[in-house]
């Protein structure tokens, strides 16, 4: 059942929902059928191609989404969907105590808008760049009302719907007279009683003689239009929110029935705790190691629920009991040949994790303490300086009230500047780059944040979480995002910024205690050797083989320069375009990645394929095979489900492509790590060292340990040797996977580890 649509729309009235927070929703549907536009002009829409097979399908289903999410339907023969809004905008727009939102694509909504009481929302480009309407808006658009969009296509016509308009009238000429007069009924008036008027906007003789000709089809353009405001429907308020009205577990079982795994945490999360779903599951007693196992198994079956619950396992179990749910799960899991995944990689890194929250990792409270009250100082002094550019003291952290500093008194304003979905010009970091050149108080606005969110989240939360010996004992993730990679929380040590030294300086916190020594081991470049790994492209292969610097060995290619003459620039750029395609980065992101022009990212893009080729055919393998089965595989097997990869809709497929090109790649470095995490706890206990170290965190490519001080150079080569050959070399095709060793006392203050690694050969040593 083709369900592209479906899920396009699901995830817009997720976003509808998120965004503007409705205490009601209603819809208003098209019928089959024609209209009373049909019945004036029957050549009404007659351009548009026929509805596709697949798409009707899923209108049809949407119904039945609607309905599951509490939503009131109303439609009418004879009517379009339009008309049936402007109805109820019509019957709603006096009541004082209601703010009503149009959520459409259709920009005919546009002249339904009136003041901040009716306004429309709708998308730009895609869900993540939207717009919310409101007179002004439309007034800065087009250069006239709201109500005088239906004139406005009487004499320009609107294509899309084949309405005809006045033949020769382009949109520039057609906003003018508008814009002048209001209505087409006053254009004519002007036009019959003083033609010179409109002579004076630049409209000349051969086009008044046109307008003068088409005055009855510009009047039934107009008709052809207007949206109605009086189709005989019953509207009422409904009696309660759309939250109490819609069915939570009717809406989960309709998610998993279109199998849109990525939604059904989004949904719960509409709905409020997860306390309302497990109600609804049977009570049983669970042993506790074996719920944890079946929630590991929930999470390899199903990669978006990070942190599955009891209701989890039966939603996903597909029974009302927990034995039958475990039976269920376990044999797709098989079913699905995810067996290595789960009980090679996952399960016996369930206690491995669990070890390392126990454990913990020291904490350095006096050097918080002191790092607090240098941040806190230098806060005070960029909050200073912004309110004396600012004139006033004001909330710094509040959106609205920088919004008002920044484009109100201060008039700044940007080329292309976004606005939030509730229409208030956005303050986002990505917007105020935009302004950096334009005043001083941007830059310390920027800083205000990093320093705010430094403090808020780490500096002066994480002496809040330490234990009476000073110890942190941050929560893992399993499956903290839908690649496989772990996650933290409480805090969030995976996320410390370390671009920047003031988010640095936090690491220098996380310390060895007395007579131990910290030791961290980082994978180099794995991303990179992966993608020569799986895709088989000897160029890339090559490089790593020969132990060359992939970044210059780029650079050179892409600049069409000798290595020698390769500048820390084209490396720094090269790195971008390296890192950038393996995300799925196409030309425009790169183009503005790397702050081009787009011919140039364009020559960057095709000069970067040219010198890997099976990489570039890897890449189209991957998003076909994405394609057809909805799912990509890492080396190991773990499965990443896209729902969005067979979208009709080009922005939605787009998204799932670019998540697809990367995933195999992120998935099997994740397996990677997990497996030699999984591997050094197993050597350390064979060889009874389980005392002389402890795995403290993971941090991406980085496993961080403390090791008692006499051990480290025993332990420390068997860590390195057992991380770099957890893939045979055979099978990694001689591929080198690099481990860099690093030591020091705390996690900020590291130094390289050098290694002196003894081969037996032959009996010598």
């Amino acid at each position: 059942e083709p369900t592209g649509a479906l899920y396009g729309i699901i995830s817009m009235l997720v976003k509808i929902i998120k965004d503007l927070k409705p205490d009601y929703i209603v819809a208003a549907y098209d019928l089959p059928g024609a209209t009373f536009r049909h019945a004036a002009f029957k050549e009404y829409k007659a351009t548009r191609p026929k509805g596709e097979p697949d798409l009707i399908s899923q209108i049809k289903r949407s119904r039945d989404v609607i309905d599951a999410f509490g939503i009131p339907r109303y439609e009418k023969e004879g009517f379009e969907a339009d008309d049936v809004i402007g109805t109820i905008v019509q019957q709603t727009r006096k009541e004082k105590n209601l703010d009503v939102v149009i959520a459409s694509g259709d920009m005919d909504t546009l002249q339904l808008i009136e003041g901040d009481n009716v306004r429309v929302f709708t998308l730009k480009k895609g869900l993540s760049d939207t717009i919310l309407y409101d007179q002004k808006a439309v007034e800065a658009r087009f250069g006239f009302s709201p109500l005088s969009l239906p004139d406005y296509k009487g004499l320009r016509g609107d294509p899309s719907d084949n309405i005809p308009g006045v033949k020769g009238v382009g949109e520039k000429t057609a906003m003018i007279l508008i814009g002048q007069f209001g209505t087409i009924e006053e254009m004519y008036k002007a036009l019959k009683k003083d033609p010179e008027k409109l002579e004076v906007l630049g409209v000349k003789g051969g086009m008044i003689e046109k307008l003068k000709e088409q005055e009855e089809e510009a009047q039934f353009s107009k008709m052809l239009a207007e949206i109605r405001r009086d189709v005989p429907i019953n509207f009422a308020l409904p009696k309660a929110t759309w939250s109490e009205s819609a069915d939570p577990n009717k809406t989960l079982a309709m998610l998993s029935e279109f199998e849109f795994r990525s939604l059904i945490p989004r949904v719960k999360e509409l709905f409020g705790t997860p306390a309302l779903f497990e109600e609804a599951a049977p009570q049983e007693k669970v042993n506790e190691k074996e719920l944890a196992e079946v929630l590991v198994a929930v999470s390899v079956l199903d990669s978006t629920i990070a942190q599955p619950t009891l209701e989890d396992v039966y939603h996903l179990g597909k029974s009302t009991t927990f034995v039958e749910a475990k039976q269920n799960i376990l044999a797709e899991i098989k079913k699905k040949e995810l067996d290595f995944i789960f009980e090679k990689v996952e399960w016996p890194l369930y206690p491995v994790l669990r070890q390392m929250e126990r454990r913990g990792v020291l904490i350095d409270k006096e050097y918080l303490k002191k790092l607090s009250h240098e941040y806190h100082t230098e806060l005070d002094k960029i909050a200073a300086r912004i309110n004396t550019a600012a004139g006033q003291e004001f909330n710094i952290n509040s959106p609205k009230q920088l919004g008002e500093v920044l484009f109100d008194k201060l008039g700044l304003a940007a080329k292309n500047q976004k606005k939030t979905a509730g229409g208030q010009r956005s303050t986002r970091e990505e917007e105020l780059m935009k302004l950096r050149e334009l005043h001083p108080i941007i830059d310390d606005i920027l800083a205000h944040r990093e320093l705010s969110k430094l403090l808020g989240t780490y500096i002066d939360t994480i002496p809040k979480l330490i234990d009476d010996e000073d110890r942190l004992h941050t929560t893992f993730i399993q499956m903290g995002a839908a690649t496989g990679r772990l996650a933290t929380q409480n805090p969030g040590v995976q996320n410390i910024p370390i671009k920047s030294e003031l988010g640095r300086a936090i690491r220098h916190a996380f310390m060895a205690p007395k007579g131990w020594k910290m030791v961290s081991f980082d994978y180099s470049q794995i991303e990179l050797r992966l993608a020569a790994f799986l895709s088989g492209d000897k160029t890339l292969s090559d490089i790593f083989k020969g132990g060359r610097d992939v970044h210059n060995e780029v650079a050179a290619k892409v600049f069409n320069v000798d290595e020698k003459s390769v500048t820390p620039e084209m490396r720094r750029r090269a790195k971008v375009i390296n890192f950038g395609i393996l995300y799925g980065m196409g030309v425009n992101s790169l183009q503005q990645a790397l702050g081009t022009s787009r011919a140039e990212a364009q020559k960057f893009y095709n000069d970067y394929f040219e010198a890997f080729p099976r990489l570039a055919t890897y890449i189209e393998e991957v998003k076909g095979d994405a394609a057809r089965k909805g799912y990509t595989q890492t080396h190991f097997g773990r499965r990443r489900y896209f729902e969005g990869i067979k979208s009709p809709i080009p922005y939605v497929r787009a998204a799932a492509e670019r998540m697809a090109i990367n995933a195999p790649i992120q998935g099997t470095q994740a397996d990677l790590v997990k497996l030699a995490m999984i591997r050094i706890d197993e050597i350390l206990r064979e060889e009874g060292m389980i005392d002389k170290a402890h795995m403290l965190l993971q941090v991406h490519d980085e496993l961080v340990f403390e090791i008692e001080e006499g051990w480290v150079e025993k332990l420390a080569p068997r860590i390195k040797e057992c991380m770099e050959h957890i893939v045979p070399e055979k099978e990694r095709s001689g591929i080198p996977f690099i481990a860099e060793g690093k030591i020091g006392q705390n996690w900020g203050e590291m130094r390289c580890l050098k290694f002196i690694l003894i081969k037996k050969e032959k009996g010598k040593s």
